[in-house]
């Protein structure tokens, strides 16, 4: 039988970033909250917290944080509305690309929205789904079609990439006369997960798969930044720059390529009611931003 009060001071110790705030919010001593969470290692063979500072949860902990917010997501959809006050963390996993683009508006047409404290984790899209294996979050939007075991998945559309580049890149290294010397160039990476660089690559030389020369840029927005500085060309999400490619700020690399990501929605078999109302609302809004899947 899992010990929630034990969990319960697990969580307020991450989220109040030390023992004797955690104790403060659960009305109970300092000493109360590292004895429960000793317990709870003791039992369980191993640590669940470093004891950092800040503390920070160990890949057991994580598991046992978003296994208690499954289960007070569940106790909340059996109470009345007038009773169900208190917010729950939604935990998701999402690619940067997602949560730069459409996906503030998706959670906004979610009706329950106002009753959910959402902690993001970006993952690249072709990676994401690692963390609902590891039971780490409650949901995650990435590239793989197959759920894991306990879940299901949902489609939602395609994310359409561009090889994007400033006008004056293009020039400098002659790329409209010359492509065959493309692998050579400097390219943007937003991580060590990202290949989509590398799958643009393999269309357009593919005897020259590999990027000899990147910038890593871990942010969606700042991406966007360099390649419109010309720092370097990167594969950037048509809907993201959409403006900039009509004023030609960006243009193709090479005209007419595209990269087509298609995108699901990852959930577990046992959905409270408040994720079901999320996944409702984020499928509505993919319809809208997202192109249609192929079959």
């Amino acid at each position: 039988m899992m010990d929630y009060r034990a969990l319960e001071a697990l969580v307020a110790v991450l989220e109040c970033r030390g023992f004797e705030r955690a104790a403060q919010r659960l009305n109970v001593s300092q000493s109360a909250v590292s004895q429960r969470i000793r317990q709870l290692e003791f039992r369980l063979g191993q640590p669940v917290l470093l004891r950092t500072s800040p503390p920070r949860l160990t890949d057991l902990g994580q598991r046992l944080t978003n296994h208690l917010q499954q289960v007070q997501q569940l106790e909340q959809g059996l109470l009345l509305p007038q009773e169900s006050a208190e917010s729950v963390k939604i935990r998701l996993a999402v690619n940067a690309d997602t949560l730069d683009t459409w996906l503030a508006p998706a959670l906004l047409r979610c009706d329950d929205y106002v009753q959910m404290d959402f902690d993001f984790v970006v993952e690249d899209q072709d990676v994401g789904l690692k963390r609902m294996r590891n039971g780490e979050v409650m949901a995650c939007i990435c590239a793989t079609a197959a759920p894991v075991n306990g879940g299901l998945s949902q489609p939602l559309g395609v994310m359409r990439y561009r090889a994007l580049a400033s006008p004056e890149f293009i020039q400098r290294h002659q790329l409209k006369r010359n492509q065959q010397h493309i692998a050579q160039v400097p390219c943007l990476i937003f991580s060590g997960d990202d290949r989509l660089q590398h799958r643009f690559l393999q269309s357009v030389s593919p005897e020259h798969a590999e990027p000899q020369r990147t910038h890593q840029c871990p942010s969606s927005g700042g991406f966007v930044r360099m390649a419109l500085a010309g720092i370097g060309y990167g594969m950037i999400p048509q809907v993201q720059v959409a403006e900039h490619i009509k004023s030609g700020e960006l243009r193709d690399v090479v005209p007419g390529y595209h990269l087509d990501v298609p995108l699901y929605w990852h959930y577990w078999q046992t959905e409270s009611s408040l994720l079901k109302s999320l996944r409702s609302a984020v499928v509505a809004e993919a319809e809208k931003i997202l192109l249609p899947l192929k079959h």
